[in-house]
């Protein structure tokens, strides 16, 4: 298959040298010096998932669309972060006659990030990945996975046909990145959004890893605080997740999810310390918007994105 990966981040990166392995054609786009590191050392991978090095001659990859030939992809995959959603939709549909009419798959952090494609896209071509790996960059080129807590999950939010990723998935697996296709995806992104939105942002403001969020009653109960809230949001939404009740992801959250991820550190503390804008939008301020929609108070949601919200206008 022929497949596009925009944006060479760590996600990027980790779906490209699986892609790759599986014997797939993959190009990335990605920005200076993101693209020359790639064309000089290619792509390395380390970590729980194994080790591996995809040879520069193995892959193509360009700082725009331009650079691509006049020929149509199998699939899309962005691996962008969740606040660029909006610039890359428009930027792909301006050149939609070069990509062609394939799939969207949206390997992306936290929730709204559908809505900002489907203002460019019919609704039947987008699709969202739930990704719960937990990836570092060592170098521009290196990938290092530090924690691989379950399968990647991909599906529709609006109905789509989720069986057209069925192929993708099969590749993702084959080249040792293990996907599966759903029909509750929402499910997935909205345990994703509960587990991200008590230990991102906190791991960032402490500077701790996950693990010891979970040591202290204080930090615990802003967790379940947070998770309250949610729950309460979602539910009156019109979503749902795997979970009945906020007090039955405590439950799982505390014995089974922590436990697993203990010693990984944020994502958006990472973000933080290269100076670089989080995805606070997207998690805990996400649930903020979508609360204020019908009416619902979410006040810990709010003091912790006004505290990212800080820290990044330190440096921004």
């Amino acid at each position: 298959m022929n497949i596009l990966i925009y944006g060479g981040g760590a996600v990027g990166l980790g779906l490209a040298r699986s892609l790759v392995s599986a014997g797939n054609e993959v190009t990335i786009i990605d920005v200076e010096p993101t693209v020359s590191a790639l064309k000089r050392n290619g792509i390395v991978q380390t970590g729980v998932l194994g080790s591996f090095t995809i040879k520069p001659e193995q892959f193509t990859v360009y700082d725009s669309l331009d650079g691509i030939s006049d020929t149509y992809f199998d699939y899309i995959c962005v691996c962008i972060k969740s606040y660029m959603s909006e610039a890359i939709a428009k930027v792909l549909q301006q050149y939609k006659d070069k990509i062609g009419n394939c799939p969207i798959v949206l390997f992306q952090n936290g929730w709204g990030n559908a809505e900002q494609f489907i203002k460019y896209f019919d609704k039947g071509r987008i699709y969202n990945a739930r990704v719960m790996t937990g990836y570092i960059k060592p170098a521009l080129h290196h990938v290092d996975i530090t924690v691989h807590a379950d399968a990647i999950h991909m599906g529709s939010l609006f109905g789509g046909d989720s069986t057209t990723l069925q192929p993708l998935a099969d590749e993702l697996t084959k080249g040792g990145m293990p996907a599966e296709v759903t029909q509750h995806v929402d499910k997935d992104i909205w345990a994703k959004m509960l587990y991200n939105c008590a230990l991102n942002p906190l791991g960032a403001i402490f500077n701790v890893p996950y693990g010891e969020l979970g040591k202290s009653e204080y930090t615990k109960g802003i967790m379940n605080d947070i998770f309250h809230e949610i729950f309460e949001t979602m539910h009156r939404a019109g979503y749902s997740t795997h979970y009945h009740s906020a007090q039955e992801y405590i439950d799982v959250f505390y014995s089974k999810l922590l436990p697993s991820t203990g010693e990984h550190r944020s994502s958006m503390l990472q973000d933080i310390q290269a100076k670089r804008r989080t995805e606070i939008d997207a998690l805990n301020g996400a649930v903020v918007e979508l609360a204020k929609q019908y009416n619902i108070k979410t006040p810990v949601n709010e003091v912790i994105t006004g505290l990212i919200k800080f820290i990044e206008g330190g440096y921004l």
